[in-house]
């Protein structure tokens, strides 16, 4: 009987699928049984920033409550937002610098991961973040928070992330920043619902806004305004329902998901954390390698079944020879010569089956 490796049984290693174009167009496959489950995925569940999007947001629109100005409501927000590492206080910070702002010293800064942050300014406290955020935890009064409702509602509309800012307790305005959808994402979506499955998007974004770049790729199940700590909750619940979920994430918090889903899809553009978490890393980040990842899965799986027929059936002929069958009637023996022939010729269709799976289209 064929050896494991060449009946096409992944070993425990990291594996790299080029597709053509160089390795670095591929994927990697850190754990085999992520490789195998993957062809058996119903449920695909992405999370947006740095996933369907660049994950590189900019800000693009900009609204004041005087007595503040727009440039006060930067230097505020970026000014409070410049220890920060998240993709959207990067976002602010990089606007601030463009416009050659100067920054404030910032002291007690807190953080609430997921909704906002708040800390002092240049004596004044600043706090920047969602609408229930300045609300229920600063103490914005909500009457203040509707003078840019509307204006907040047609942002979001537009697919843009809505971050309020508040100064001392009063609004001073809110800033609107937009993080590009990669050009891949689109298709990649596309191909995986013609696949028939099921596609989920998580962000912890308004809804509207969600629903706004959800509905510019394709995707019909939005879950918004999801916290970190909730994406791991989302997939258990999936899984518990019966589905075969994929998780695809690029951030720290989405590691604990990617965990916990039957197969965690990290890209290679994300955090180290959440690539450890994964099963398959899509070195690039284009999700087409998702789409390529699975067709190989799939084919691969093939593989290995035709494999295990090559290796089995030789010896399922040649076994009952070598007892002794056939003897009384054509006096027939398996000679070792014979023996280790056919043991070749399986070892070589087994090998040769398997060395087709470099052709595959991918």
């Amino acid at each position: 009987i064929a050896c494991p490796c060449a009946l096409g049984l992944a070993t425990p290693m990291s594996i790299m699928v080029g597709t053509g174009r160089g390795a670095t167009a591929g994927v990697l496959v850190r754990k085999a049984e992520a490789l195998e489950v993957l062809g058996k995925v119903d449920t695909v569940v992405f999370d947006k920033t740095g996933t369907l999007t660049e994950g590189k947001p900019a800000l693009v629109s900009l609204r004041f409550v005087p007595p503040y100005s727009d440039h006060e409501v930067v230097r505020y927000a970026a000014s409070l937002e410049q220890g920060s590492e998240h993709p959207l206080a990067t976002a602010i910070v990089a606007a601030a610098k463009g416009r050659a702002i100067a920054l404030g010293e910032v002291r007690q800064f807190q953080a609430s991961m997921g909704q906002g942050a708040s800390g002092m300014v240049d004596g004044c406290t600043v706090a920047v973040g969602t609408a229930g955020f300045l609300r229920d935890v600063i103490g914005v009064p909500g009457q203040m928070l509707t003078v840019l409702d509307e204006a907040a509602e047609s942002l979001r509309q537009a697919g843009q992330t809505v971050i309020f800012v508040a100064v001392d307790g009063k609004m001073a305005g809110m800033i609107g920043v937009a993080d590009p959808i990669k050009p891949s994402s689109q298709d990649a979506v596309r191909q995986l619902k013609a696949a028939g499955l099921r596609l989920v998007m998580v962000t912890g974004d308004h809804q509207r806004t969600a629903e706004a770049v959800a509905a510019h790729l394709g995707i019909d199940e939005v879950k918004a305004g999801v916290l970190p700590e909730r994406k791991g909750e989302i997939v258990a619940s999936l899984k518990a329902s019966g589905l075969v979920v994929a998780m695809a994430g690029d951030g720290i918090n989405d590691a604990p998901a990617l965990a916990l889903a039957d197969v965690g899809i990290a890209m290679g553009t994300g955090a180290d954390v959440a690539v450890e978490s994964a099963g398959i890393t899509l070195v690039k980040g284009d999700l087409q390698a998702l789409v390529r990842a699975r067709h190989l899965s799939t084919a691969t799986m093939r593989n290995i079944r035709q494999n295990l027929f090559f290796a089995f059936a030789y010896n399922l002929l040649g076994v009952p020879i070598a007892a002794g069958v056939l003897y009384p009637w054509f006096g027939l023996l398996l000679s070792p010569m014979i023996a280790s022939t056919a043991m070749t010729f399986s070892s070589v269709s087994v090998i040769s089956n398997a060395l087709r799976l470099r052709h595959v289209t991918l």
